[in-house]
């Protein structure tokens, strides 16, 4: 089964608890603090494995978590920050942002790797704490969360051309007869349901990487017949190779097969047009072939280069093959996403997106004010909340970020109940 689509979580390690420990067992003028910071959460990370061609394992596993770091130790100790989760993928997977659909990574080298949930730092330990006026506080941090988020995978083949074209039309047989690919080929729509990949070598020995895609038809580009499957993994191909069935033994007309093909192209993504497309005119050993050729001629134009062929017969196919080579050699990459930020080592480190406003204040239907946002919420999971220390530490933050400022221009007075995340509280003018 090829798997070419899946919805996945990932969750960075959190961070480890901050401690709150001191030099002696009693408070004296000069003891000091002695908890240590937490360590540091793993990252998911994602690497490209380029022996892997599907994204079934990720059928079975579908939540993936990194370590925690460990807490903070008396005598100062730090805990040890966690390893990242390395998670394998094959090459071509596009990472997406299930909830905004922005694109996180878009792997394609063997190597290649992106950050996708980042982990939580730790939380500071008492000795971090520690003033003048207050030599031993009981204040620590917990470990920061790490990022949680639902992820798309798309698997969008790799290959420098892509035969495309309506079912049936010989796909599968011309792949077969210039490669070492073996599709599986029979006489009937649709037998290709997933994309095969073949190498080809010319006869002065050029190479370069075809697909034959899965059968297009009218529609496709609203997810039709193989839709959205078909037409993903054409986004990186350099040429289009469009095979049409020229003998017309489907009892369509070549023409309208032509025009039809190249509107869904344009219609799923207007820059698949950009791409430059050699013409293939198959089952050229068929009767009516050479009529239906004549007057699918007349139709395009004299300009459009059309290469007839027979797949069946291997007639026409060195001629074919040294055009798609010449023509590789002057078309340039096209990048599916511009905005991502890569580094020289072919490793891509996901940009992460702004977090919004610091919070927000909603109400609800009983009256309740409710504070929500990142970094509001960030916080109060790192905060202590058995510790008087930090509640109050916690309350000193509040108004430095605006709430209680916020709350009375929300008109919030004494006694009013507030509510973060689970924690409730009376608001005090």
């Amino acid at each position: 089964m090829f798997v070419d689509h899946v919805k996945i979580y990932v969750k960075g390690g959190d961070g480890g608890d901050g401690m709150v420990a001191f030099r002696r067992e009693k408070y004296v003028p000069n003891g000091g603090p002695a908890g240590g910071d937490g360590g540091h959460g793993g990252n998911v990370v994602f690497e490209v494995e380029e022996g892997l061609r599907t994204l079934m394992d990720f059928r079975y596993k579908r939540h993936f978590k990194a370590p925690r770091g460990e807490h903070g130790m008396s005598k100062g100790m730090h805990g040890k920050n966690a390893e990242d989760l390395i998670v394998k993928v094959p090459p071509g997977t596009v990472v997406m942002n299930e909830e905004t659909n922005a694109v996180i990574a878009d792997l394609v080298e063997h190597g290649q790797r992106a950050v996708i949930a980042k982990a939580g730092r730790g939380g500071r330990g008492n000795s971090r704490f520690a003033t003048p006026a207050n030599p031993a506080p009981e204040l620590s941090e917990k470990g920061e969360p790490g990022q949680e988020l639902n992820v798309i995978l798309e698997l969008k083949v790799l290959a420098d051309v892509g035969l495309v074209g309506f079912p049936s039309v010989g796909k599968s047989t011309l792949l077969s007869v210039v490669s070492a690919a073996k599709p599986k080929i029979g006489a009937y729509h649709f037998t290709t349901i997933v994309p095969n990949l073949g190498m080809i070598e010319t006869d002065d020995h050029r190479s370069f990487a075809m697909a034959d895609l899965p059968g297009l038809i009218e529609g496709a580009h609203q997810g039709v017949g193989l839709g959205h499957q078909f037409l993903r993994h054409i986004e990186r191909t350099r040429v289009i190779v469009h095979v049409i069935d020229m003998s017309g033994m489907e009892g369509r007309d070549p023409y309208e097969d032509y025009l039809t093909i190249n509107e869904e192209l344009k219609q799923y993504n207007l820059r698949l047009t950009e791409r430059p497309q050699i013409i293939v005119a198959n089952k050229m050993d068929m009767p009516d072939a050479e009529e239906n050729l004549t007057a699918f001629r007349q139709k395009v134009g004299e300009d459009v280069q059309i290469f007839p062929i027979s797949a069946v017969s291997r007639q026409g196919l060195k001629e074919l093959l040294f055009a798609i080579a010449d023509l590789l050699e002057v078309t340039p990459e096209f990048p599916l996403y511009d905005d991502l930020e890569e580094q020289s080592d072919a490793t891509v480190m996901y940009k992460h997106e702004a977090k919004g406003e610091d919070f927000e204040i909603t109400r609800d239907d009983d009256g309740t004010f409710i504070i929500s946002g990142y970094a509001i919420e960030r916080l109060f999971k790192m905060t202590d909340f058995s510790r008087e220390d930090g509640i109050r530490r916690f309350a000193r933050q509040l108004r430095a970020m605006g709430v209680d400022e916020a709350l009375r221009e929300r008109g919030a007075q004494d006694g009013d109940t507030v509510r973060l995340q689970e924690f409730e509280f009376e608001f005090v003018d």
